[in-house]
């Protein structure tokens, strides 16, 4: 069973930034993908970022450009740095890890973008 812990959600004004991390309870280099994903109310959770094995990542389009994905393997922590942070990035995000076929997910946290 991999633990992944999120933290550094929180409140920034539109323009601003945060940096969200995810530790996780295993090398994070046994896993295919490391990933982050996010849920707004009443929407479905979608794909926003993820690195492989191999360290190749991979965007939605709606935050290219502005989001990077990162990972510390001595820490086994994966980031998200959030640059230009708009209203609409305001959800629940969520880390998770894929293992052959098996995936777990952390506990969410908030980011909410005020306008």
């Amino acid at each position: 069973q991999v633990q992944l812990v999120e933290s550094g959600g929180g409140l920034v004004q539109a323009g601003g930034s945060l940096r969200l991390s995810c530790e996780a309870s295993e090398n994070i280099l046994s896993m295919d993908r490391m990933g982050w994903y996010r849920q707004a109310p009443g929407k479905q959770r979608d794909m926003v970022a993820f690195i492989t094995s191999y360290g190749t990542t991979n965007y939605s389009g709606s935050v290219k450009g502005r989001f990077t994905i990162s990972r510390d393997n001595a820490k086994n922590t994966v980031y998200l740095q959030m640059n230009n942070l708009r209203p609409e990035d305001t959800a629940v995000y969520y880390c998770r890890a894929l293992k052959r076929g098996h995936e777990w997910w952390g506990q969410g946290t908030q980011v909410t973008v005020s306008s």
